[in-house]
Protein backbone atom coordinates (compact mmCIF):
# COMPACT_ATOMS: atom_id res chain seq x y z
CA UNK A 1 0.00 0.00 0.00
CA UNK A 2 2.48 2.55 0.86
CA UNK A 3 4.75 2.11 -2.43
CA UNK A 4 1.44 2.72 -4.39
CA UNK A 5 0.51 5.35 -2.47
CA UNK A 6 4.44 7.25 -3.34
CA UNK A 7 3.73 6.93 -6.96
CA UNK A 8 6.48 4.25 -6.96
CA UNK A 9 6.77 0.82 -8.44
CA UNK A 10 8.11 -1.16 -5.48
CA UNK A 11 11.61 -3.54 -6.15
CA UNK A 12 9.55 -6.75 -4.35
CA UNK A 13 11.90 -9.74 -2.69
CA UNK A 14 10.32 -12.78 -0.86
CA UNK A 15 11.85 -16.13 0.52
CA UNK A 16 11.41 -18.84 -1.69
CA UNK A 17 8.71 -22.06 -1.54
CA UNK A 18 6.40 -20.49 1.21
CA UNK A 19 3.31 -18.34 0.73
CA UNK A 20 5.30 -15.33 0.86
CA UNK A 21 6.04 -16.24 -2.69
CA UNK A 22 3.06 -16.85 -3.79
CA UNK A 23 1.62 -13.40 -2.32
CA UNK A 24 4.69 -11.75 -4.16
CA UNK A 25 3.89 -13.40 -8.00
CA UNK A 26 0.43 -12.49 -7.60
CA UNK A 27 1.25 -8.84 -6.06
CA UNK A 28 3.88 -8.51 -9.12
CA UNK A 29 1.01 -9.33 -11.82
CA UNK A 30 -1.38 -6.56 -10.50
CA UNK A 31 0.95 -4.79 -10.75
CA UNK A 32 3.12 -5.26 -13.74
CA UNK A 33 -1.23 -5.22 -15.00
CA UNK A 34 -1.43 -1.62 -13.86
CA UNK A 35 1.61 -0.40 -15.79
CA UNK A 36 0.14 -1.64 -18.82
CA UNK A 37 -3.16 0.21 -18.83
CA UNK A 38 -2.85 3.64 -20.21
CA UNK A 39 -5.85 4.68 -18.30
CA UNK A 40 -4.43 3.62 -14.72
CA UNK A 41 -4.46 6.42 -12.30
CA UNK A 42 -1.77 4.58 -9.79
CA UNK A 43 1.44 5.03 -11.72
CA UNK A 44 0.58 7.73 -14.03
CA UNK A 45 3.80 10.32 -14.51
CA UNK A 46 0.89 13.33 -14.92
CA UNK A 47 -0.64 12.05 -10.72
CA UNK A 48 3.40 11.25 -9.76
CA UNK A 49 4.70 15.00 -10.85
CA UNK A 50 1.73 16.35 -8.75
CA UNK A 51 3.12 14.46 -5.69
CA UNK A 52 6.64 15.73 -6.72
CA UNK A 53 7.82 11.63 -6.53
CA UNK A 54 8.70 11.35 -9.97
CA UNK A 55 12.37 9.84 -9.83
CA UNK A 56 14.18 6.70 -10.80
CA UNK A 57 14.56 5.61 -7.47
CA UNK A 58 12.10 2.85 -5.56
CA UNK A 59 11.12 1.59 -2.63
CA UNK A 60 11.56 -1.95 -1.69
CA UNK A 61 8.57 -4.52 -0.75
CA UNK A 62 9.88 -7.51 1.49
CA UNK A 63 7.15 -9.97 1.40
CA UNK A 64 8.06 -12.49 4.49
CA UNK A 65 5.60 -15.43 5.58
CA UNK A 66 3.67 -15.30 8.58
CA UNK A 67 5.72 -17.79 10.53
CA UNK A 68 8.71 -15.03 10.78
CA UNK A 69 6.89 -13.38 13.66
CA UNK A 70 4.57 -15.84 15.05
CA UNK A 71 4.78 -14.11 18.46
CA UNK A 72 3.66 -10.76 17.23
CA UNK A 73 0.27 -12.66 16.05
CA UNK A 74 0.19 -14.10 19.96
CA UNK A 75 1.73 -10.82 21.93
CA UNK A 76 -0.95 -9.30 24.26
CA UNK A 77 -0.36 -5.84 22.71
CA UNK A 78 -0.81 -2.93 24.45
CA UNK A 79 -1.39 -0.27 22.05
CA UNK A 80 -4.94 1.37 21.22
CA UNK A 81 -5.53 -0.52 17.38
CA UNK A 82 -4.44 -3.65 18.95
CA UNK A 83 -6.21 -3.55 21.98
CA UNK A 84 -9.65 -2.39 19.91
CA UNK A 85 -8.96 -5.39 17.65
CA UNK A 86 -8.13 -8.32 20.21
CA UNK A 87 -11.20 -7.32 22.87
CA UNK A 88 -13.70 -5.77 21.22
CA UNK A 89 -16.11 -6.26 18.50
CA UNK A 90 -14.23 -4.64 15.38
CA UNK A 91 -14.65 -5.36 11.80
CA UNK A 92 -14.59 -3.32 8.71
CA UNK A 93 -13.57 0.17 10.61
CA UNK A 94 -17.05 -0.30 13.06
CA UNK A 95 -16.99 -1.37 16.14
CA UNK A 96 -19.98 -2.82 18.04
CA UNK A 97 -20.98 -2.51 21.78
CA UNK A 98 -23.80 -3.50 23.98
CA UNK A 99 -25.59 -0.78 25.73
CA UNK A 100 -25.93 -0.75 29.21
CA UNK A 101 -29.59 -1.48 30.47
CA UNK A 102 -30.71 1.27 32.96
CA UNK A 103 -33.14 -1.61 34.62
CA UNK A 104 -31.48 -5.15 34.70
CA UNK A 105 -34.82 -6.54 35.79
CA UNK A 106 -36.01 -5.56 32.46
CA UNK A 107 -35.70 -8.04 29.60
CA UNK A 108 -35.76 -7.65 26.01
CA UNK A 109 -33.76 -7.46 22.88
CA UNK A 110 -30.09 -6.39 23.67
CA UNK A 111 -29.19 -2.69 22.10
CA UNK A 112 -26.18 -2.39 20.56
CA UNK A 113 -24.24 1.05 19.32
CA UNK A 114 -22.09 1.26 16.55
CA UNK A 115 -18.83 3.16 16.29
CA UNK A 116 -17.25 4.26 13.14
CA UNK A 117 -13.01 4.58 12.84
CA UNK A 118 -12.14 5.30 9.30
CA UNK A 119 -9.08 7.01 8.26
CA UNK A 120 -10.98 10.77 8.28
CA UNK A 121 -11.22 10.66 12.20
CA UNK A 122 -8.57 12.53 13.49
CA UNK A 123 -8.04 11.25 16.97
CA UNK A 124 -7.76 7.30 15.84
CA UNK A 125 -5.47 8.28 13.50
CA UNK A 126 -2.89 10.42 15.34
CA UNK A 127 -3.61 8.25 18.40
CA UNK A 128 -4.52 4.33 16.87
CA UNK A 129 -0.38 3.23 17.57
CA UNK A 130 -0.23 5.29 20.80
CA UNK A 131 0.06 3.08 24.20
CA UNK A 132 -3.08 2.66 26.09
CA UNK A 133 -1.95 4.98 29.08
CA UNK A 134 -1.27 7.41 26.81
CA UNK A 135 -4.53 7.37 24.76
CA UNK A 136 -6.88 8.05 28.50
CA UNK A 137 -4.45 10.86 29.19
CA UNK A 138 -5.35 12.12 25.54
CA UNK A 139 -8.61 11.73 25.72
CA UNK A 140 -8.85 13.34 28.80
CA UNK A 141 -6.97 16.52 27.49
CA UNK A 142 -9.51 16.66 24.38
CA UNK A 143 -11.82 17.00 27.32
CA UNK A 144 -10.55 19.76 29.21
CA UNK A 145 -9.93 21.57 25.80
CA UNK A 146 -13.71 21.04 25.25
CA UNK A 147 -14.73 22.22 28.49
CA UNK A 148 -12.57 25.36 28.02
CA UNK A 149 -14.29 26.15 24.83
CA UNK A 150 -18.00 25.27 26.24
CA UNK A 151 -16.96 27.89 29.34
CA UNK A 152 -16.14 30.22 26.95
CA UNK A 153 -19.20 30.01 24.66
CA UNK A 154 -21.17 30.45 28.42
CA UNK A 155 -18.94 33.41 29.28
CA UNK A 156 -19.55 35.49 26.22
CA UNK A 157 -23.41 34.56 26.48
CA UNK A 158 -22.92 35.98 29.90
CA UNK A 159 -21.28 39.31 28.44
CA UNK A 160 -23.66 39.73 25.93
CA UNK A 161 -26.65 39.25 28.86
CA UNK A 162 -28.48 36.21 27.35
CA UNK A 163 -29.38 34.79 30.55
CA UNK A 164 -31.65 31.54 30.35
CA UNK A 165 -34.42 33.78 31.79
CA UNK A 166 -33.95 36.46 29.33
CA UNK A 167 -37.20 37.76 26.90
CA UNK A 168 -37.19 37.65 23.36
CA UNK A 169 -37.14 41.47 23.10
CA UNK A 170 -34.02 41.79 25.21
CA UNK A 171 -32.28 38.87 23.38
CA UNK A 172 -32.89 40.47 20.20
CA UNK A 173 -31.54 44.23 21.81
CA UNK A 174 -28.35 42.37 22.76
CA UNK A 175 -27.94 40.55 19.46
CA UNK A 176 -28.04 43.74 17.29
CA UNK A 177 -25.25 45.11 19.69
CA UNK A 178 -22.90 41.88 20.07
CA UNK A 179 -22.99 40.60 16.70
CA UNK A 180 -19.34 39.87 16.30
CA UNK A 181 -19.15 37.91 19.27
CA UNK A 182 -22.78 36.23 18.49
CA UNK A 183 -20.90 35.21 14.69
CA UNK A 184 -17.62 34.13 16.88
CA UNK A 185 -19.64 31.83 19.29
CA UNK A 186 -22.51 30.07 17.25
CA UNK A 187 -19.76 29.43 14.55
CA UNK A 188 -17.71 27.47 17.07
CA UNK A 189 -20.14 25.28 18.28
CA UNK A 190 -20.85 22.65 15.18
CA UNK A 191 -16.99 22.42 16.26
CA UNK A 192 -18.06 21.69 19.82
CA UNK A 193 -20.55 19.51 19.01
CA UNK A 194 -18.50 17.21 17.14
CA UNK A 195 -16.02 17.43 19.67
CA UNK A 196 -18.26 16.29 22.08
CA UNK A 197 -18.98 13.23 20.17
CA UNK A 198 -15.80 12.31 19.08
CA UNK A 199 -15.05 12.43 23.20
CA UNK A 200 -18.15 10.34 23.67
CA UNK A 201 -17.33 7.53 21.45
CA UNK A 202 -13.50 7.26 22.81
CA UNK A 203 -14.56 7.55 26.41
CA UNK A 204 -17.02 4.31 25.64
CA UNK A 205 -14.03 2.55 23.52
CA UNK A 206 -11.38 3.38 26.36
CA UNK A 207 -13.73 2.22 29.76
CA UNK A 208 -14.76 -1.12 27.82
CA UNK A 209 -11.15 -1.48 27.13
CA UNK A 210 -10.27 -0.85 30.58
CA UNK A 211 -13.18 -3.16 31.89
CA UNK A 212 -11.58 -6.25 29.78
CA UNK A 213 -8.29 -5.55 30.67
CA UNK A 214 -8.77 -5.60 34.66
CA UNK A 215 -11.39 -8.49 33.94
CA UNK A 216 -8.73 -10.95 32.28
CA UNK A 217 -5.40 -9.15 34.13
CA UNK A 218 -3.95 -7.99 30.48
CA UNK A 219 -1.43 -5.57 31.85
CA UNK A 220 0.17 -8.80 33.88
CA UNK A 221 0.17 -10.78 30.78
CA UNK A 222 1.32 -8.41 28.60
CA UNK A 223 4.21 -7.64 31.03
CA UNK A 224 5.16 -11.67 31.41
CA UNK A 225 5.32 -11.78 27.60
CA UNK A 226 7.82 -8.63 27.38
CA UNK A 227 10.06 -10.47 29.80
CA UNK A 228 9.53 -13.27 28.19
CA UNK A 229 10.82 -12.36 25.02
CA UNK A 230 13.53 -10.25 26.47
CA UNK A 231 15.05 -13.55 27.90
CA UNK A 232 13.97 -11.84 31.43
CA UNK A 233 13.04 -14.56 34.51
CA UNK A 234 9.47 -14.36 35.68
CA UNK A 235 8.04 -13.04 38.89
CA UNK A 236 5.79 -16.18 38.78
CA UNK A 237 6.81 -19.54 37.25
CA UNK A 238 4.73 -20.17 34.29
CA UNK A 239 3.01 -23.53 35.29
CA UNK A 240 1.81 -21.56 38.36
CA UNK A 241 0.38 -18.71 35.81
CA UNK A 242 -1.66 -21.36 33.98
CA UNK A 243 -2.85 -23.16 36.96
CA UNK A 244 -4.39 -19.91 38.67
CA UNK A 245 -8.02 -20.11 37.68
CA UNK A 246 -8.27 -15.68 38.81
CA UNK A 247 -5.55 -15.08 36.02
CA UNK A 248 -6.98 -14.28 33.02
CA UNK A 249 -8.61 -16.72 30.57
CA UNK A 250 -7.80 -19.94 28.78
CA UNK A 251 -7.13 -18.12 25.41
CA UNK A 252 -4.92 -15.62 27.45
CA UNK A 253 -3.03 -18.71 29.13
CA UNK A 254 -2.46 -20.17 25.96
CA UNK A 255 -1.07 -17.61 24.19
CA UNK A 256 1.21 -17.00 26.77
CA UNK A 257 2.59 -20.97 26.97
CA UNK A 258 2.82 -20.50 23.10
CA UNK A 259 5.31 -17.40 23.25
CA UNK A 260 7.01 -18.99 25.70
CA UNK A 261 7.92 -22.10 23.54
CA UNK A 262 8.49 -20.00 20.66
CA UNK A 263 11.21 -18.45 22.57
CA UNK A 264 12.69 -21.90 24.26
CA UNK A 265 15.45 -23.62 22.11
CA UNK A 266 14.50 -26.87 23.99
CA UNK A 267 11.83 -28.40 25.98
CA UNK A 268 11.76 -31.78 27.13
CA UNK A 269 8.83 -33.81 27.26
CA UNK A 270 7.85 -34.00 30.48
CA UNK A 271 7.74 -30.31 30.35
CA UNK A 272 5.88 -30.16 27.75
CA UNK A 273 2.88 -32.25 29.06
CA UNK A 274 3.05 -30.64 32.19
CA UNK A 275 1.89 -27.79 30.60
CA UNK A 276 -0.35 -29.35 27.90
CA UNK A 277 -2.26 -31.01 30.72
CA UNK A 278 -2.49 -27.38 32.63
CA UNK A 279 -4.23 -25.82 29.97
CA UNK A 280 -6.32 -28.14 29.50
CA UNK A 281 -7.73 -28.03 32.48
CA UNK A 282 -7.50 -24.83 31.82
CA UNK A 283 -10.21 -24.78 29.29
CA UNK A 284 -7.97 -24.34 26.74
CA UNK A 285 -7.42 -25.77 23.02
CA UNK A 286 -4.38 -27.60 22.77
CA UNK A 287 -4.54 -27.52 18.98
CA UNK A 288 -1.88 -24.38 18.08
CA UNK A 289 0.53 -26.35 20.61
CA UNK A 290 0.77 -29.29 18.23
CA UNK A 291 0.73 -27.59 15.08
CA UNK A 292 3.68 -25.37 16.83
CA UNK A 293 5.54 -28.61 17.39
CA UNK A 294 5.48 -29.50 13.81
CA UNK A 295 6.23 -25.84 13.21
CA UNK A 296 9.18 -26.15 14.49
CA UNK A 297 10.18 -29.54 13.19
CA UNK A 298 10.13 -27.75 10.26
CA UNK A 299 12.19 -24.81 11.15
CA UNK A 300 14.88 -27.30 12.14
CA UNK A 301 14.21 -28.93 8.85
CA UNK A 302 14.54 -25.65 6.60
CA UNK A 303 17.72 -23.84 8.42
CA UNK A 304 20.08 -26.90 7.29
CA UNK A 305 19.61 -26.97 3.46
CA UNK A 306 21.41 -24.79 1.31
CA UNK A 307 20.89 -20.93 1.54
CA UNK A 308 20.29 -21.48 -2.30
CA UNK A 309 18.79 -23.97 -4.19
CA UNK A 310 21.37 -23.65 -7.39
CA UNK A 311 24.68 -21.97 -7.96
CA UNK A 312 23.54 -19.50 -10.50
CA UNK A 313 21.98 -17.51 -7.67
CA UNK A 314 23.76 -14.11 -7.04
CA UNK A 315 25.08 -13.36 -3.54
CA UNK A 316 22.56 -11.33 -2.55
CA UNK A 317 19.77 -14.01 -3.17
CA UNK A 318 21.76 -16.03 -1.25
CA UNK A 319 22.33 -14.04 1.91
CA UNK A 320 18.66 -13.18 1.41
CA UNK A 321 17.77 -16.51 1.57
CA UNK A 322 20.19 -17.95 4.26
CA UNK A 323 18.31 -14.53 6.41
CA UNK A 324 15.13 -16.06 5.52
CA UNK A 325 15.79 -19.66 6.76
CA UNK A 326 16.91 -18.67 9.83
CA UNK A 327 13.91 -16.97 10.80
CA UNK A 328 13.60 -18.47 13.88
CA UNK A 329 15.84 -16.52 15.65
CA UNK A 330 13.61 -13.33 14.36
CA UNK A 331 10.39 -15.50 16.44
CA UNK A 332 12.54 -15.66 19.71
CA UNK A 333 12.81 -12.24 19.94
CA UNK A 334 9.37 -11.51 18.45
CA UNK A 335 8.01 -8.05 17.85
CA UNK A 336 10.53 -5.84 20.13
CA UNK A 337 13.02 -6.69 17.61
CA UNK A 338 10.76 -6.42 14.45
CA UNK A 339 8.65 -3.30 15.59
CA UNK A 340 11.54 -0.75 16.92
CA UNK A 341 10.10 2.12 15.96
CA UNK A 342 9.71 4.56 12.86
CA UNK A 343 13.35 4.91 11.82
CA UNK A 344 16.10 2.30 12.05
CA UNK A 345 19.52 3.93 11.04
CA UNK A 346 19.27 5.02 8.01
CA UNK A 347 15.86 3.53 6.52
CA UNK A 348 12.47 4.25 7.25
CA UNK A 349 10.24 1.20 7.46
CA UNK A 350 6.65 0.38 8.50
CA UNK A 351 5.45 -2.89 8.93
CA UNK A 352 1.94 -4.50 7.19
CA UNK A 353 0.49 -7.69 9.02
CA UNK A 354 -2.59 -9.66 7.94
CA UNK A 355 -3.58 -12.90 6.54
CA UNK A 356 -0.76 -15.87 6.07
CA UNK A 357 1.88 -13.28 5.15
CA UNK A 358 3.79 -9.63 6.78
CA UNK A 359 5.02 -6.89 4.56
CA UNK A 360 8.12 -4.81 5.45
CA UNK A 361 8.18 -1.17 3.11
CA UNK A 362 11.71 0.17 3.47
CA UNK A 363 11.26 3.85 2.12
CA UNK A 364 14.68 4.11 1.05
CA UNK A 365 15.24 3.71 -2.68
CA UNK A 366 17.38 1.52 -4.20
Amino acid sequence: AEPLCRSAVPIIRCPRGNAAEMVAEELDKKLRESLRNAGNSLFSPELAMSRGRMSFQRPLLVVLDRGIDLAASLHHTWTYQALVHDLLDFKLNRITMKEDQPDPTVQGKEKTKNYELDVDAKFWQAHKGSPFPTVAEAVQNELDQYRASEDEVKRLKSVMGLEDSASDAEISAALSENTAKLTSAISSLPELLERKKMIDMHTNIATALLEEIKARKLDFFFEMEEKIMAKSSLDKPLLDIITDPETGSSVDKLRLFLIHYLASPDMSSSDMEKYVKALQEAGADTAAVDYLKKWKVYQKMSSTEPASRSSGGTTAMRMFSKLMTTGSKFVMEGVKNLVIGERVGLVDWRTFRGGRCCFLVFSTCL
